[in-house]
């Protein structure tokens, strides 16, 4: 079942969208059409809106309110891009200030007492508690091919990490990974790990350019991907499969339990895992990328994993970097709807829900930033024009609200609260910000995030 349900989402991410001309370019002459897939959607549809008012019902909510859409015809549900009118709430939590109201003084107290208890309600009220069951991974090397990549002998390692569902073996999860590595006989190499949405061949790129798997391993570095549907699948049709409903029996989410973003992260957390086993790989030299709500998972990985060396976080929005308690783009009743809800804890839906809101919740996304403190973390976004929805300047107010954090442990922040314009970026200090000419994409700032990272691994740059 499981496998059947990653197979129709991706079908349904091509081709329905797609004229049905195309399909046969994506899949030959096989016995797939358009209808049929339409009725694969309105299936998972059907699955996602129960599961959706399963946990409304564990709330004890009756509705939560609509979030944006640029296609309504209704205008008070159309997105704001109005700055006067984005900040309704302008009071943010201050991320030094313990739940008991004790300033932070020092590392000492961060590390001790503030980081653990935003940890904590990161975890409850907004993305979940991992279980403690959470069975092993044991990762298999499908394949290793030696091939050229621009010019440059690699290794291509195609891996699967396969979990132990020897506790419920009607769920079972294969987590689809790969490596490019330079076939040069180095060892101890730093790894940037993608989520990705698909594995790709980096010699055989999507677009223009070089592919920024090759940037990588120009430098003497390994590009990782990790398929996070392969983990979870990235709809409310999925939640009672994958590794949540693995670790559940196939039974409902609690409204504490973990959403697919920290499922997501989990995975992430196992590649690390196997970098630990082999001495190619310097696991602690290990930085996440990715963009949209992958942007969002890169960011929650690190926030709860202090392994992880550093992120490059892209166009992440709502979820993500951009602040609750703005309203500009996407909206947090977007998030709490039965379309983005599985990416969080059940709990947080109580927030889209009258009479709570955004201002109700007691950490934002400021604090989130904080909690990579003080390791290097980059937040990247597009342009105005292509990647509003984001909210291109909540991100960076974010940004800035958790620098006092990264200056408490020593390191630098953004040192600035005025926004930088396009192409200018603010990259001297370990949380860096730099708003590129591109779209919802990490491209234009690939190259700015490898020698942000590169400062602090080759410490001679």
């Amino acid at each position: 079942m499981r496998k059947a349900i990653v197979v129709f989402a991706i079908l349904l991410s091509v081709g329905v969208i797609a004229p049905s001309a195309c399909f046969g370019q994506f899949f030959g002459d096989r016995n797939i059409n358009r209808d049929s897939l339409l009725r694969v959607r309105d299936s998972l549809n059907k699955l996602t809106v129960a599961d959706h008012a399963q946990m409304m019902a564990q709330l004890g909510l009756k509705a939560v309110r609509p979030g944006r859409d640029p296609n309504s015809t209704d205008p008070d549900r159309q997105p704001n891009y109005d700055e006067l009118k984005a900040n309704p709430y302008c009071f943010y939590p201050d991320p030094l200030i313990t739940f008991d109201g004790k300033k932070v003084e020092n590392a000492r107290m961060w590390n001790k007492i503030r980081r653990p208890e935003l940890v904590r309600v990161f975890e409850e009220e907004l993305y979940g508690c991992i279980p403690v069951n959470v069975p092993d991974v044991y990762w298999k090397i499908i394949k290793d091919e030696k091939a050229d990549l621009g010019g440059i002998p690699v290794v291509i390692r195609q891996l699967l990490g396969v979990v132990d569902n020897s506790s419920y073996p009607e769920i079972s999860v294969e987590i689809q990974a790969q490596i490019v590595w330079p076939d040069d006989g180095r060892k101890n190499m730093p790894v940037i790990l993608e989520f990705s949405w698909m594995m790709t061949d980096p010699r055989h790129p999507f677009g223009q350019g070089k592919p920024w798997q090759q940037i990588v391993v120009e430098r003497g570095w390994a590009a990782a991907q990790i398929v996070p549907t392969s983990v979870q699948a990235d709809g409310g049709y999925g939640l009672r499969e994958g590794i949540i409903g693995l670790c559940n029996k196939g039974q409902y989410r609690k409204p504490t339990d973990w959403g697919s973003l920290r499922a997501w992260g989990w995975g992430a957390s196992k590649m690390i895992d196997y970098f630990g086993t082999e001495d190619l790989f310097d696991a602690t030299k290990v930085a996440v990328e990715g963009v949209s709500r992958y942007g969002k998972a890169a960011l929650v990985a690190m926030a709860f994993d202090e392994r992880i060396a550093a992120g490059f976080i892209c166009s992440s929005g709502k979820g993500g970097a951009a602040p609750w308690r703005r309203d500009c783009g996407e909206s947090l009743g977007n998030l709490a709807s039965d379309g983005e809800y599985h990416w969080m804890a059940g709990n947080f839906i109580k927030y889209g829900a009258d009479p709570l809101t955004g201002d109700d919740l007691p950490v934002d996304q400021h604090e989130l930033i904080a909690l990579c403190a003080p390791r290097p973390c980059f937040i990247s976004a597009g342009s105005f024009e292509a990647d509003k929805w984001v909210d291109i300047a909540g991100m960076f107010i974010a940004a800035s609200k958790a620098s006092p954090v990264y200056e408490l442990l020593g390191r630098k922040g953004l040192a600035t609260d005025v926004l930088p314009v396009v192409d200018f970026g603010l990259l001297d200090g370990e949380l860096a910000y730099r708003q590129h000419h591109g779209g919802h994409e990490a491209g234009p700032n690939w190259p700015y995030f490898l020698d942000f990272f590169a400062r602090y691994i080759e410490p001679s740059q």
